[in-house]
């Protein structure tokens, strides 16, 4: 961890706004997390490794929050239901969740009267049943979405230029994530592309869906963020290796653990923006009338290291383009 990223958790009260001192000065205030970036320890206490919801906590230090005086969180993650819905029976002031369609409606069904802020939400709420729109949430869910489907083109044409003698390329969804498939087969008949849809209804299809892919010829892939696909992220990109096929991720999650390469909204960013959306709650607002943000800032992130396994020379193109190589 960086020495001004420590300073930022550990003494931000340095700068602390009155209104959020005033505001805690009486309570602690009780913020439960929900993620699918890692196992529940590492997502523990105010420096945890989960860089996530070390973003979240960077975000809240920013606005004079001090963990253990103003706050302290209940962090949980999602390779446990039981454990993501025994949130909604304690006493919590907000809840901050990701983990795609599956976890929000596990909150959505648990409670509806904790607010809940939404990193990295699904691609459209909605649609979902999470909130009625993005202007007028209603209810107790806010925050922020991802602008998946808005980018599924911007993500073909990033493979295709990667992958130029790709005759077919697969795209995997599940149903966490519905919108991809259409999505993307609109931009593929619009471009001449020929796709393959790939639907992975559980976790032990997601073996067999490489295999899918492999049979059909499939040059490249591309694979979003959704609920089930990235909380199997380590075993999707052990796969996409064994099987030699250049692969698109939707977050550099991927990337970070051996993926090749990633195009979409900064995660971190989105955690630490959270933050703001916490403030406004505690303050007295109601989420029901906070409207739903869009990601501001993304990030193409290439493995240099998965490229060279794969054989594949990163067209300069790209590599020009790339907000981070890792070497």
């Amino acid at each position: 961890m960086r020495r001004r990223e420590f300073i930022a958790l550990v003494g931000g009260a340095a700068a602390c706004p009155i209104a959020a001192r005033a505001q805690l000065a009486q309570k602690i205030a009780h913020i439960g997390i929900v993620s699918i970036g890692g196992p529940t320890a590492d997502m523990m206490g105010p420096l945890p490794p989960n860089r996530t919801v070390r973003a979240f906590l960077r975000g809240m230090a920013e606005l004079g929050y001090v963990y253990g005086r103003d706050f302290v969180t209940e962090p949980r993650g999602t390779n446990s239901i039981a454990a993501v819905a025994e949130l909604a029976s304690l006493q919590l002031d907000v809840i901050v969740a990701t983990g795609g369609g599956t976890s929000l409606s596990l909150l959505k069904q648990a409670t509806t009267t904790i607010p809940v802020v939404m990193t990295a939400a699904s691609a459209d709420p909605v649609r979902q049943g999470l909130v009625q729109s993005l202007a007028h949430p209603g209810g107790n869910f806010t925050g922020m979405s991802m602008q998946t489907l808005e980018l599924t083109g911007k993500r073909l044409e990033l493979l295709k230029e990667l992958v130029p003698g790709a005759e077919v390329v697969a795209v995997f969804w599940d149903s966490t994530d519905a919108g991809l498939w259409p999505a993307a087969a609109a931009v593929g008949q619009a471009r001449g592309w020929k796709l393959l849809s790939v639907e992975v209804r559980d976790a032990a299809q997601i073996a067999q869906a490489f295999k899918t892919a492999a049979t059909a010829g499939a040059g490249a892939l591309l694979i979003p963020a959704s609920g089930l696909l990235f909380s199997h992220a380590s075993q999707i990109v052990e796969l996409a290796a064994l099987s030699r096929i250049p692969t698109m991720y939707e977050l550099r999650s991927y990337v970070d653990v051996g993926g090749l390469v990633s195009y979409g909204a900064n995660i971190e960013d989105i955690w630490r923006r959270a933050a703001t959306y916490v403030d406004k709650i505690l303050r007295g607002a109601k989420p029901a009338e906070l409207p739903i943000e869009q990601p501001s800032k993304f990030e193409l992130v290439i493995n240099k290291r998965a490229a060279i396994a794969l054989g594949l020379i990163m067209p300069p193109s790209i590599l020009i383009r790339a907000d981070e190589v890792i070497e």
